[in-house]
């Protein structure tokens, strides 16, 4: 197959902005510090060789993606001027290869990625290839955005283990690759299966995942970014929601950062820039009383639990909670695992008993429901705290949904309510808090040495801009 070549004449897909930063950054890892003639006064041919590229990468790069960056690098070449593999990069190789990852479309990104998995320009590469290039991939995004503080709040050490979630985000992924005839979806016979550049391109096609990954590693480890301004140029603002709620406070979430990459983009756009810790069992105590009076009329939210046995399980709420005995919500709900697989399950349209709270009542059942029906939901805490069921033989009618926990009636180890998206108007126009409003309150706490509970999961901003 030789060089990858671009389809009809070579373009540039960036502004005249964005094209000035992009050559700025070529000249910096082409020559720091030499000038662009020759001891003989000669003009230099600019070529970025192995050597210059690692000198130049981002300190949080991974050592194997510097050389997968380089061998997609060199095997663009957008005037077709050799039929290997080229050993230097020319700028308009450069520019090429960032406007394929960046502004290219699925088969343009399928080409590059080939060759990032593997350097071998005439051969398909193997599903195992692909999963340990995702995994690189998954982990250096994190890492680099660890350095740059891009995170938004979410902190490594008050969230799960990375290197687990890195590693089921990875397997979900592969999962979605379909082997060129074959009806065999098996774990398997997915990573045994070979993989030319058409089942790359459906791969990119129907995964968001990838081509958002790519993006934010080339601008990060080639340091693209570095004002406001690029960043809004390239695009790279909002991978993961603002975290709202653990920064300042004493609280460690049952998410980790690939789960909340990967659920974050299945929650309708407007609910995607921002979450906010609502209820921890951890800080808040195990009370379903407790739990009603803080999430109440709160907006839209995702719910998480981590049963004794480990199994970490959720739903998406589309609607506030409203304590009545009648299930509310919309299409829009859905049901999810995190571990030990990472799994969403959607509305089927059989009937519309997305979601049930109740609490109190003698005729009806008290507790928190979403999916299949009175006594057999797909997920259900009781009220009295400290447990509930995943009841699906073999699927929850509502939402298709497989047993969510390790054990049909499971045992809560923690529980965690999420607010995602800005909270409800009426939220927002009033006091957070009746002691906000009744300074001589505030007062009487601190002379007994008491605190309020809600402090905890408040960070500063969170009274001006939030």
């Amino acid at each position: 197959m030789g060089n990858v070549e671009s389809h009809g004449s070579w373009r540039c897909q960036f502004s005249p902005d964005e094209r000035t930063i992009l050559d700025n950054v070529f000249d910096a890892i082409f020559a720091p510090n030499t000038s662009d003639f020759s001891k003989w006064g000669k003009a230099v041919q600019k070529q970025i060789t192995l050597p210059l590229l690692k000198a130049f990468v981002h300190k949080a790069m991974l050592g194997p993606m510097t050389i997968r960056l380089y061998n997609g690098l060199r095997s663009v070449d957008p005037i077709r001027r050799s039929e290997g593999l080229s050993g230097t990069i020319s700028k308009k190789q450069f520019i090429s290869f960032l406007s394929y990852v960046m502004r290219g479309t699925a088969e343009e990104k399928a080409l590059v990625l080939q060759r990032m998995v593997s350097p071998d320009p005439d051969g398909p590469v193997k599903g195992r290839q692909i999963k340990e290039f995702t995994e690189d991939l998954i982990t250096t995004v994190i890492h680099l955005l660890q350095s740059e503080n891009m995170l938004r709040d979410w902190i490594l050490e008050k969230t799960a283990d990375a290197l687990s979630g890195t590693l089921r985000l990875a397997t979900i992924l592969i999962s979605q690759l379909k082997p060129k005839d074959s009806q065999d979806q098996t774990t398997d016979n997915v990573l045994n299966a070979e993989y030319g550049h058409s089942e790359l391109k459906d791969w990119i096609y129907r995964v968001s995942h990838i081509s958002a990954f790519l993006h934010i590693f080339v601008v990060l480890s080639l340091r693209i970014i570095n004002s406001e301004c690029n960043g809004e140029l390239f695009g790279t603002k909002h991978l993961l929601p603002q975290c709202l709620g653990i920064k300042y406070s004493g609280v460690f979430t049952i998410f980790d950062i690939p789960s909340v990459l990967y659920l974050n983009t299945y929650l309708p756009s407007e609910r995607q820039d921002q979450w906010q810790m609502l209820f921890s069992s951890q800080f808040h105590g195990e009370s379903f009383t407790r739990f009603c009076s803080l999430i109440l009329h709160k907006g839209p939210s995702l719910l998480v639990i981590k049963d004794s046995d480990g199994y970490v399980f959720g739903g998406f709420a589309s609607h506030s909670w409203d304590a009545r005995p009648q299930f509310q919500g919309d299409s829009k709900c859905f049901l999810f695992t995190l571990s030990p697989q990472l799994g969403i399950y959607t509305c089927t349209g059989y009937n519309d008993h997305y979601m049930y709270l109740n609490n109190g009542q003698q005729t009806m059942p008290n507790g928190l429901g979403m999916g299949g029906q009175f006594y057999y939901f797909g997920l259900w805490i009781d009220s009295d705290y400290g447990g509930g069921h995943s009841k699906a033989k073999p699927r929850c009618t509502t939402y298709n949904s497989p047993q969510l926990s390790a054990q049909e009636h499971f045992i809560i180890d923690t529980m965690e309510l999420w607010r995602v998206g800005n909270p409800p108007e009426d939220l927002v126009s009033s006091p957070k808090s009746v002691l906000d409003s009744e300074p001589e309150a505030q007062a009487l706490l601190h002379m007994i040495g008491k605190m309020r509970m809600s402090d905890g999961l408040r960070d500063p901003n969170e009274e001006g801009e939030k």
